[in-house]
């Protein structure tokens, strides 16, 4: 880690107004649930909210073209991919353009897809948009959790959803999709016509060095687009630049692009989630059309303070997201050796958030456990229960922490 940024330095948050650890005032329980890390934001971070708070004028704000090319740029840098700045749709947060995405595709009682567990307003957002739900379980396999693409194919070829909604990296299981699973779900989309909305929220925390790394052959077509300017090549680079971690679903190939909806935020990345600055990337100017369209009246401007927060993310930050990634390497080893020492826990190696996936079923079942989440808070630990993604006997763990405190609720769980 790097000397610039200690993660270990204690931020005080009971009696702010924190939601994660309001919930548990009065209360000696540690809050390890909703995703939202206990660090503070990035001193670039603070520093422009600063100077922009310093103006003193807060009036109905938008999109700046350096905000704009902040993203555009980002893009490009972290993973190779060129957007037209056309293909920016702002949102003031990813679970509105959930909403937002079962609201655009299909008709009314329409199926919409995904697989479980997942996070719940996956779950939720079909419903509220008059569509049905339908799932298919992943798999738990012996050393990560997986996808049955054979039930899926059984399941989308039944019941003809139109939408699609995909975790990538995954929310909770902690899975970072390769690029054979990737290419599945692609033959899938198009076999079946499929819309896919992919919600990119964690692709800046991918924590395995070795995931998706850019197969040569596959190198971005060396152009880019830059805001009010006419399409210009890339800039010569050496190929290693290019090998980046995390590989957006859409850049597989173009004509994917024309049927996803691709959500990201600098949100959980770079802690900010309280600050309501994301965008949707959708190639297709038909189905972007039909986006904004059910945005109307419905959605709100994001953040001012957010779009600010934004951009100093995208651009001023890096050195600080890789302090932060060798931090929750370190933070992840200690809860996978923990939890695979308890009997009856069990849980793969995180590959990207900081989000631990607990298989909890033998432990409830050997103790007659009917509420793990009231079993593990009456430990004196806060986490989240598998009951509300879909997946009952399971609990989420918060690792993005200060270690100290990591530690102690480390020492709970085993006490427990």
């Amino acid at each position: 880690m790097s000397d610039r940024f200690n993660f270990d330095a204690p931020v005080e948050r009971s009696g702010t107004d924190s939601e994660k650890w309001a919930k548990y005032t009065g209360r000696d329980i540690l809050p390890l649930w909703v995703a939202d890390m206990d660090f503070a934001a990035p001193p670039a971070i603070i520093d422009a909210l600063q100077s922009r708070i310093a103006h003193g004028v807060f009036g109905y704000n938008q999109p700046t073209l350096s905000q704009t090319q902040a993203v555009v740029d980002y893009l490009a840098r972290q993973f190779g991919y060129a957007i037209d700045p056309a293909w920016i749709v702002w949102l003031p947060g990813l679970v509105s353009g959930l909403n937002v995405a079962c609201r655009t595709v299909g008709e009314t009682g329409d199926a919409v897809f995904t697989a479980t567990p997942i996070y719940p307003p996956f779950l939720s957002a079909p419903k509220n948009a008059g569509r049905s739900l339908v799932t298919v379980p992943l798999v738990q396999g012996e050393n990560r959790w997986a996808w049955d693409f054979d039930a899926v194919e059984a399941s989308l070829q039944k019941t003809k959803p139109k939408l699609f909604l995909l975790c990538h990296p995954h929310n909770p299981t902690g899975r970072a999709w390769d690029d054979d699973e990737l290419r599945q779900i692609a033959r899938l989309a198009e076999k079946h016509d499929l819309v896919i909305c992919s919600d990119e929220i964690h692709n800046g925390l991918i924590l395995s060095p070795s995931c998706h790394p850019l197969p040569r052959g596959d190198l971005p077509a060396k152009r880019e687009f830059q805001v009010g300017k006419a399409e210009r090549p890339l800039p010569n680079r050496p190929v290693a630049q290019w090998l980046q971690q995390h590989r957006l679903f859409a850049s597989l190939d173009g004509e994917l692009a024309q049927r996803t909806i691709t959500l990201m935020a600098p949100s959980k990345t770079f802690n900010i989630p309280g600050l309501g600055a994301a965008f949707a990337i959708i190639a297709n100017p038909a189905l972007r059309k039909q986006f904004i369209h059910a945005m109307t009246g419905i959605v709100p401007h994001t953040h001012l303070l957010g779009m600010v927060a934004l951009e100093a993310a995208f651009t001023k930050c890096d050195p600080w997201h890789q302090a932060l990634l060798d931090y929750l390497r370190g933070n992840a080893e200690k809860v996978f050796a923990t939890v695979n020492k308890i009997s009856g826990l069990h849980m793969h190696r995180v590959e990207a958030t900081y989000l631990a996936w607990i298989d909890a079923r033998e432990f409830a079942q050997a103790r007659g456990i009917e509420s793990l989440a009231k079993h593990f808070e009456s430990h004196g630990l806060g986490l989240s229960d598998g009951v509300a993604f879909g997946a009952p006997g399971f609990v989420r763990l918060n690792f993005g922490t200060q270690r100290n405190l990591l530690e102690t609720a480390l020492e709970r769980l085993a006490a427990s």
